[in-house]
């Protein structure tokens, strides 16, 4: 596998969730970010969010995806997609016994690939688990939330609260 090919995956381990970027945030000029996402069996999606400031697409090419928009929530098969506004509530799960793939549109791209690769490293390097498990990962995801507030905001737990943990996380010297 090519440095490039290797450039463009992100694995999220235990989370059961891998991506392979097939349109990067340069190769757009910024207008959208572009990921295969690979959904393992029981993976349990992020917490309710939402993108201020930009949309969330999801086209589903194998499996079955269960999204929650605006607190509906709908399954989606291969061949169907959804479009989530900007700062409309949202999450994804896979609750099935196969695994989810689909493609995944931020847009406009925002610094959307700078806060996923970033949650990779924490996830890769043991500093954080997902869903956060201890102390340190819940402070670490509040704070990389936070700064990454334009792009995503947290609703279950409320952006807020997220706000608090990052601050005191902060006094007490985590670094992302």
């Amino acid at each position: 596998m090519t440095e490039q090919m290797q450039d463009r995956r992100l694995d999220f381990g235990a989370m059961g969730m891998r991506w392979e970027i097939t349109r990067s945030t340069s190769d757009t000029a910024g207008h959208f970010f572009e990921a295969i996402n690979l959904l393992a069996p029981g993976f349990s999606g992020p917490p309710l969010h939402t993108h201020p400031f930009a949309e969330e697409s999801y086209e589903v090419l194998a499996g079955t995806l269960d999204v929650c928009v605006d607190g509906a929530w709908q399954q989606l098969a291969p061949g169907q997609s959804v479009k989530v506004p900007p700062g409309t509530p949202h999450t994804l799960r896979n609750p099935h016994a196969t695994e989810v793939r689909l493609v995944n549109v931020h847009r406009p791209a925002l610094e959307f690939e700078p806060f996923f690769r970033k949650l990779e490293a924490l996830v890769v390097d043991g500093r954080m688990s997902l869903p956060p498990k201890n102390f340190q990962s819940l402070v670490l995801v509040s704070m990389l939330f936070v700064a990454h507030d334009k792009e995503i905001r947290s609703v279950n737990p409320p952006h807020s609260i997220m706000r608090i943990v990052a601050f005191f996380g902060k006094l007490l010297g985590y670094r992302l």
